[in-house]
């Protein structure tokens, strides 16, 4: 039996530790920790394309996005080519690009590594995926359980189990749901100050975190 590792979780958010990722930046992890895959959930800074796949206004598998990109062809990345989620991965040395979950071209041997389950234009609060047709961030964690199922079947639960227990997770949200529901919702705006819904949000964080923490084990 592996034996079950701390949770190695980055939050990338308005509201909380920011992580700043350039391609020069070195990637800080734990000592002697051992990171098996890199595991994202969250909006478009971190969607390395799962949009494309959605019947949503919230895509960027158009030019001018990818233009330096590899072949300068757009991915679905909210970016003119790599995007954090790609970065944390090849600084980990885990692979050069993390793929989308819900890219139809992934194969069984891309889920090893892990994969970004996020959705541009999603949020905490609920009403922000709503809004603009996208995944809700609840959405994301019954992908992560898919994934597992997957992964279990192509390498072995044993494996796939450990993978999963010395992942990295990043989780990226918070800025859709100030930028796009709040300031544009009245009923919101009457309902919250701007520092009441800020605390509806870290709560909704905490519980998409206790979640995942749960799913994790």
């Amino acid at each position: 039996m592996h034996r079950r590792k701390k949770m190695h979780l980055y939050l990338l958010s308005l509201f909380f530790t920011m992580q700043i990722c350039t391609p020069q930046a070195a990637v800080g992890v734990p000592e002697n920790a051992t990171i098996s895959a890199v595991f994202v959930f969250g909006d478009s800074i971190v969607d390395t394309g799962n949009n494309n796949n959605l019947i949503t206004l919230v895509k960027s598998n158009f030019p001018p996005y990818g233009r330096d990109f590899m072949g300068g062809k757009p991915t679905g990345r909210f970016s003119n080519g790599r995007i954090p989620s790609d970065i944390f991965a090849q600084q980990l040395g885990i692979k050069e690009l993390l793929p989308a979950f819900l890219d139809p071209n992934l194969q069984l041997q891309d889920l090893i590594g892990g994969v970004s389950f996020a959705s541009a234009g999603a949020g905490f609060d609920p009403l922000t995926s709503e809004l603009v047709f996208v995944m809700p961030m609840l959405k994301h964690l019954r992908l992560f359980d898919e994934y597992k199922t997957k992964l279990k079947s192509f390498i072995g639960e044993e494996r796939a189990d450990s993978t999963v227990a010395n992942g990295l997770y990043i989780v990226s949200a918070g800025s859709d749901d100030i930028a796009n529901t709040y300031f544009h919702t009245s009923t919101w705006i009457f309902q919250y100050n701007a520092s009441s819904y800020t605390e509806l949000l870290v709560r909704s964080a905490s519980s998409f975190l206790q979640v995942l923490q749960i799913q994790y084990k």
